[in-house]
């Protein structure tokens, strides 16, 4: 399927115009009629502000059908592939972590996050 055609599609579905598309999204008339001929490919965020103007939930932009797709059944986890954080003392742990995170200034947050990323890498190394 061609996501331009699709999101033509539903456009005409709903009795939209590309203008009236570019007063809900801010996208401009000019590039959805780009993506509707096929020019260009959209980003992850513009499907979502043109899956709100249709009022659609966004899997609808990729599935023509009536109903929902099924999802897929996904193995279980096994208790081998337990995450650190899961449960007792590391999961109190991971939550007081996510507690002061939000308290911190946006440059604090990112040196704690590298620092997170460096110590999860090495105890991966040790296992």
């Amino acid at each position: 399927m061609v996501i331009g055609d699709r999101l033509k599609t539903l456009r005409e579905e709903k009795n939209l115009s590309q203008g009236e598309i570019e007063k809900r999204t801010g996208l401009l008339r000019c590039y959805i009629s780009r993506v509707e001929n096929g020019h260009t490919v959209p980003a992850i965020d513009t499907l979502e502000k043109l899956a709100r103007a249709f009022e659609v939930p966004m899997y609808q932009l990729f599935y023509d059908g009536t109903a929902p797709p099924k999802l897929p059944k996904l193995p279980k986890r096994q208790k081998a592939d337990k995450e650190w954080g899961d449960s007792g003392a590391d999961e109190k742990m991971l939550d007081q972590f996510r507690k002061y995170l939000s308290r911190t200034g946006e440059k604090d947050q990112k040196i704690l996050l590298h620092l997170a990323q460096k110590m999860a890498g090495s105890n991966r190394a040790k296992m």
